[in-house]
């Protein structure tokens, strides 16, 4: 079994979810009393914010490196904003990352979808370092066309859902936005933050919905046993 590093507290509650996840996958995968052979290093998500997500690279990065030298096999970023510095990242440090956004596309091309809705932190949606990875498997991505929404987007995520709380009037926000990038021709929706699936998920939908988190845990889990 590979050795997993895992950049979390980005924030702690989607790290949780990644921790359980991983754990609960190996010990499908392999029985007994089975866990994942796992490093994290959580960073405090107060630094990112005070810094802001764009001047945040050194942070990310040194995690990394940390991680690095505790001799773990491949990294993992916790959350799908850090993967604005993915590629940066993986061209300085040997390490292999596994990309949320390329598990994702390839699990949109298995279903063989060409348009699909992201809802995420507004750096996700706006910024093409996500959108880009999509295209790059040719799959064309939207948003939802208000900047209104896309700041309360952000503002439930970073105020409420990073907190870990859980608003009935958020989730019933979410599903507008979501059924409003349906209605724009989505032929599904890519929960594209870590922290989303806490107040939507493919129940609440008769369309393909891409959990994120779930999707690159399946990744994580198959690449640390070479499968």
């Amino acid at each position: 079994m590979k050795k997993i590093g895992l950049v979390g507290g980005i924030s702690w509650t989607s790290t949780l979810d990644y921790y359980k996840y991983i754990n609960q996958g190996i010990n499908e995968k392999l029985g007994g009393l089975n866990s994942a052979e796992c490093v994290i290093f959580s960073l405090n998500f107060s630094d990112i914010q005070d810094k802001g997500w764009l001047n945040s690279y050194d942070l990310i990065f040194n995690a990394c490196k940390s991680l690095a030298s505790n001799n773990v096999d491949f990294i993992v970023l916790c959350a799908n904003t850090a993967h604005l510095f993915a590629d940066e990242i993986q061209s300085n440090i040997n390490v292999p990352i596994i990309h949320i956004a390329s598990a994702t596309a390839e699990e949109i091309k298995r279903q063989e979808l060409h348009r699909v809705g992201l809802l995420g932190t507004k750096f996700t949606m706006e910024m093409d370092f996500y959108r880009n990875k999509l295209m790059d498997y040719g799959i064309e991505s939207i948003i939802p066309s208000e900047k209104n929404d896309v700041e309360e987007i952000q503002e439930i995520v970073k105020n409420e859902l990073g907190k870990g709380v859980i608003n009935k009037a958020s989730k019933l926000k979410f599903l507008r936005y979501a059924n409003e990038l349906r209605e724009r021709g989505a032929e599904g929706l890519i929960l594209g933050c870590t922290e989303i699936p806490m107040l939507i998920g493919q129940k609440d939908f008769d369309f393909p919905v891409f959990d994120t988190t779930k999707i690159h845990v399946e990744n994580i889990v198959n690449f640390a046993l070479n499968e």
